[in-house]
């Protein structure tokens, strides 16, 4: 149960297949080993001790899987870091875990800099490119052709492989401590539940610093299949990535799924290849997806459900119920049973476990669940209170032992007494055919204590009033969970995983509040 021992299986059994393709790169999982074993080796000489943390901000490329594979070899800990974050705030995530090493690409050379004079510790900075390093960094593959290879430290079971930090939607992120038993029985869970089709090539689109991303790295590094990277999302790129490689596979988050099918050209690409379709990380609405199965009919669609604490797997929805029945059985919206070898409850607020059909708290345990949050007992003990990883979503389980997921328990409104989960809003809102993509927050109101409200961005060329959106909502949902009011943008708040900031949507509303709720 170590993180490489993928790379080692396939360097025995068939190191000349193909590894990795980057762009013009491509090397064969002979080439991927000699020079993860160069980087470990590298990474060593730099100071790199057993358990030390490494951090890398970069887009998705080969060398970030490179960079996760030598830190492992080489004994060390990754900590990816968020592209979306401002300086003050990877520094935060470097400084709280003791980030000693930090790997940065061409694109946040900017940065680079500003982290290192104002960390706690000022990092070795290595540059990831091919051009010559900046002064004062060092270069990444002048480091990996001067250094000789090392052996595997094989750190594996509860060893710490990674340091995952939460988005920080709420107060400071926290860093979620993934053991190698976490992400490997992670991987191996998902993989016994829906297994890899012959023949599997993967492109990684989702950012590589993300839980759900890593866990298709992992899966596939597991079953020694083809890696191809585009370096963040580009609705032309992956469409010309997936017809020139011949992609079978990827995982989406449901923002990328819903640009890349309303593109005006995504009809013109040859899509032949492709396969399956692994979305999730947040909710998606029921238009998109059923537009989405009629677009890709020879397609496997499936919806993971999980988060980082969970590294990330707890249950998926497979492609049986991405079906006309599984729309007609209401199964399509569900996120599926839990995979094997993970227990999930869902339970009230004193962790008593609640009918079939009830709304309360999804529960996790298995040997998935993250070891703790670094140098947070407090918040630790919490989370994982009674033994139960708590998630804090809101759902309920029928009596088959499917999971509905109805809303972050944060993210439900209170509004008249009555409880309205945004995600159903939301579905109801995205219905309405000018709408390209919505978010429903409470807001304080002095009748209802909250109010329904939609933050709507509008598809181009495409006009429609307030009063539209909310009568739209009362022929799909009771009027008391229709929107109150509707305000219109160009764009939504995005985080680096393509999840809406809905803290950022509520701020103006509630900065002037004691409690974000009334």
């Amino acid at each position: 149960m170590y993180l490489t021992q993928g790379l080692h299986r396939m360097q025995q059994q068939n190191p000349d297949a193909l590894a990795t393709v980057f762009r013009g790169r491509r090397h064969t999982y002979r080439e991927l080993g000699e020079r993860v074993s160069r980087l470990a080796g590298a990474l060593q000489g730099l100071g790199m001790q057993p358990g030390d943390r490494v951090g890398m901000l970069g887009l998705n490329s080969d060398r970030f899987l490179e960079y996760m594979l030598g830190t492992w070899w080489g004994g060390g800990v990754i900590n990816p870091v968020n592209i979306r974050w401002s300086v003050p705030e990877i520094v935060y995530s470097l400084d709280d875990c003791d980030t000693r090493i930090l790997l940065v690409d061409d694109n946040f050379l900017p940065m680079a800099e500003g982290i290192a004079s104002t960390a706690k510790v000022r990092p070795l900075l290595v540059h990831v490119g091919d051009g010559v390093a900046p002064a004062g960094m060092l270069s990444y593959e002048h480091l990996i052709r001067e250094h000789a290879p090392v052996d595997d430290a094989f750190r594996g079971g509860q060893d710490l492989a990674g340091i995952m930090y939460t988005g920080g939607t709420t107060g400071r992120p926290k860093g979620v401590m993934q053991s190698h038993l976490n992400l490997w029985s992670s991987a191996i869970m998902s993989l016994a539940d829906h297994p890899l089709q012959k023949n599997c090539i993967a492109l990684h689109v989702a950012p590589m610093f993300h839980t759900a991303c890593m866990s298709s790295l992992v899966a596939q590094v597991v079953a020694g299949n083809p890696h191809v990277f585009v370096p963040m999302f580009d609705v032309i790129d992956v469409l010309q990535t997936i017809e020139r490689e011949r992609v079978t596979d990827t995982l989406l988050v449901p923002t990328m799924l819903q640009a890349m099918i309303q593109h005006p050209d995504f009809a013109k690409y040859d899509l032949s290849s492709f396969k399956r379709l692994t979305y999730g990380a947040s909710p998606i609405a029921a238009p998109v997806l059923e537009r989405a199965l009629e677009l890709l009919p020879g397609v496997e669609f499936m919806h993971g459900y999980g988060m980082t604490e969970t590294s990330p797997a707890i249950s998926r929805n497979g492609p049986g119920n991405h079906s006309r029945e599984g729309i007609a059985n209401g199964l399509l919206r569900s996120a599926g049973r839990p995979l094997q070898g993970i227990a999930v409850r869902v339970v009230d607020e004193n962790d008593n476990e609640v009918p079939r059909g009830t709304v309360g708290e999804v529960v996790v345990r298995g040997s998935n669940v993250m070891l703790g949050y670094w140098n947070r007992p407090e918040e630790t003990a919490e989370a994982l209170r009674g033994g139960w990883m708590h998630t804090g979503d809101g759902a309920y389980m029928d009596e088959d032992g499917y999971l509905f997921i109805v809303d972050r328990i944060k993210d439900m409104i209170v509004t008249g007494g009555e409880n309205v989960y945004s995600a159903e809003v939301e579905s109801a809102v995205a219905g309405h055919p000018a709408v390209a993509a919505c978010a429903v927050i409470g807001i304080p109101s002095d009748k209802w204590g909250e109010a329904v409200h939609a933050v709507v961005v509008l598809k181009p060329g495409c006009e429609a009033a307030e009063a539209g959106i909310i009568e739209h909502c009362r022929q799909h949902i009771a009027g008391y969970k229709c929107p109150k009011s509707v305000t219109f943008t160009t764009a939504l708040p995005l985080s680096g995983a393509g999840k809406v900031l809905k803290r950022d949507l509520r701020e103006p509303y509630w900065k002037d509040k004691a409690r974000a709720v009334n």
